[in-house]
């Protein structure tokens, strides 16, 4: 059975001004999707859900059905305000969708194989969509999941603060915790000058250059989804009166380790990675893009 691909592409992109999912960065106005499908169909996936917000469908349908056609199964996730959350909480205050948790929760009705789940503006590389495929296929416990990690060092942003979950390991390489750190960044001045570090509201944490974090490429087992449900609706309604809480895709993972309800195996890439955060971000993954085919990582049109 082949595995499915989610692609989280609901985010609104406020810090990059823009809908950077469908924006263009290969050499033929590819977008950084194009070359995630283009990994994961010779990885060996035979689906792809894209998660949207419904006003993107025609955009994705028109950009993404015509290329893919024969290629791989196509289908939609619709993530709105109110998917998925409890009927008896009544009219939702808020205008951000509920976080990546909540994204790959909106899937769970359009996959019933083993899945890997990647964010739509990032690159991720070769090597780590067939670590994951190779895992998805061949492991059949159903409570262990999957995570590509890659050290923080290489996936900061020169224009600002980025998130990312921070992952702390087990002597066997499996994940212990991961919590989501949102403004980390390397220090240009005052005694820590190129350290890396993340704020807390007791003041900076320093972390070690090598330290593996979540980049969002995970893959899991089709029988989370009831669990990952019973979370969310625990967490909605724990937040419903504050619109700006996430639930994210490490808060999932964590609940699981800590209730022994699953396991996660951490696979460190040796891929490139990089993605786009900040409008100044675009001229340098453009410039990778183009060195990739360049090399002859991909051929001069992928479709």
């Amino acid at each position: 059975m082949q595995p499915t691909l989610l692609i989280l592409a609901a985010g609104i992109g406020s810090r990059y001004g823009g809908i950077k999912q469908l924006d263009h960065f290969g050499p033929n106005g590819e977008t950084i999707i194009d070359y995630s499908l283009y990994d994961a169909i010779r990885a060996g996936f035979g689906k792809v859900v894209f998660i949207i917000r419904e006003e993107l469908r025609k955009d994705f349908e028109e950009i993404f059905l015509p290329k893919l056609a024969g290629k791989i199964d196509v289908d939609f996730a619709i993530q709105s305000l109110t998917s998925y959350v409890p009927e008896d909480l009544g009219v939702i205050h808020r205008t951000k969708p509920w976080g990546t948790g909540h994204a790959m929760l909106c899937a769970s009705e359009h996959t019933d194989t083993p899945f890997a789940v990647i964010n739509a503006d990032d690159f991720y590389g070769q090597e780590a969509f067939r670590i994951l495929a190779d895992f998805l296929v061949n492991n059949t416990e159903d409570d262990l999941h999957a995570l590509v990690g890659y050290e923080v060092r290489n996936t900061l942003s020169d224009y600002g603060s980025v998130s990312r979950g921070v992952c702390d390991l087990n002597a066997d390489g499996t994940l212990s915790s991961v919590i989501e750190r949102t403004k980390i960044y390397r220090q240009n001045e005052g005694d820590q000058a190129g350290q890396i570090v993340f704020e807390e509201p007791e003041g900076l944490t320093v972390l070690a250059p090598d330290t593996p974090v979540s980049m969002n490429f995970w893959g899991f087992k089709p029988a989370v989804f009831p669990l990952v449900q019973e979370q969310f609706t625990a967490y909605a309604r724990a937040h419903v009166d504050s619109p700006k809480a996430e639930f994210y895709i490490p808060t999932i993972m964590t609940n699981l380790i800590q209730r022994n309800q699953g396991r996660c195996q951490v696979f460190r890439s040796r891929s490139e990675w990089f993605g786009v955060t900040y409008p100044e971000d675009k001229p340098l993954v453009q410039a990778s893009f183009k060195r990739l085919h360049d090399e002859g990582m991909y051929p001069e049109k992928l479709w």
